[in-house]
């Protein structure tokens, strides 16, 4: 695991992009895996800057979004499929056929969440995935739990998911209950994962994260045994992790 740490979120941003840019440059059909909420929005600004400046193409890449809302229909604007296409998707040449987004008003989830699967495998899995960190240290929607849900499934989002997400609905009685999320097992097959953070208020999910420990109480944790992870997270979010002890389980690329 690789540890970068940022002056702000713009700076976070911008070396995400850059991490991103990378990839897609080197393998012109990347499978990048998404995700959203308000940590990626910065990143996905940059890319589309990116793109629009010559720099990167996405006319071959393949992405496949972390989770979606149940109940919530594609044009709905707090699901994540008018997320992703307002902040992303509508402003780059990524060709629509190339997208995968979990349908959050399945007939049969159980059958969407295993195609979901097999179509990521079928793509030799994900050459990059994107991840956001709940206050929680949940990841993608795998909230803390007795057990961990390898594959794409239906999860009952935690009080504390829901009460950070009521900011983008008119009442917290709006906020859906349920989500359908790629597993952990789903996440941790990708080659490269990399993990965004910003704000005071995942300071403690990142240094839990960072620990060394492994525990299905935060979910983040699991990154731990993945080959080749880069956490790049800004000051604030990195306020009360200990460098010294951190240095133990990370490798510090670079304090900015």
């Amino acid at each position: 695991m690789r540890l970068i740490i940022t002056n702000d979120y713009d700076e976070m941003s911008r070396t995400a992009a850059e991490i991103i840019k990378e990839q897609v440059n080197r393998k012109a059909n990347s499978v990048l895996g998404l995700a959203t909420g308000s940590t990626p929005l910065g990143t996905y600004k940059e890319l589309i800057n990116m793109y629009k400046n010559g720099e990167i193409d996405f006319s071959y890449v393949i992405t496949f979004n972390l989770d979606e809302y149940v109940g919530l229909p594609d044009d709905h604007p707090q699901s994540y499929h008018y997320f992703m296409y307002e902040n992303l998707f509508n402003h780059i040449n990524i060709k629509k056929e190339n997208i995968h987004i979990p349908n959050g008003v399945s007939d049969d989830f159980d059958r969407d969440c295993r195609l979901y699967d097999e179509a990521i495998e079928k793509f030799g899995e994900i050459d990059l995935q994107l991840l956001g960190l709940g206050v929680n240290g949940h990841i993608g929607f795998n909230e803390p739990d007795d057990y961990i849900n390898t594959k794409t499934h239906i999860v009952d989002l935690a009080e504390e998911t829901i009460n950070a997400n009521k900011r983008f609905f008119k009442s917290i009685d709006e906020v859906p209950r349920k989500a359908v999320t790629m597993g952990l097992g789903t996440i941790m097959k990708s080659k490269k994962i990399l993990l965004l953070a910003s704000g005071k208020n995942k300071a403690n999910a990142i240094k839990e994260t960072l620990n060394g420990y492994l525990t299905t109480d935060v979910p983040s944790t699991v990154l731990s045994l993945h080959p080749d992870v880069t956490v790049v997270i800004d000051s604030d979010a990195a306020s009360l992790v200990d460098l010294e002890k951190a240095r133990k389980n990370v490798d510090i690329i670079s304090k900015l």
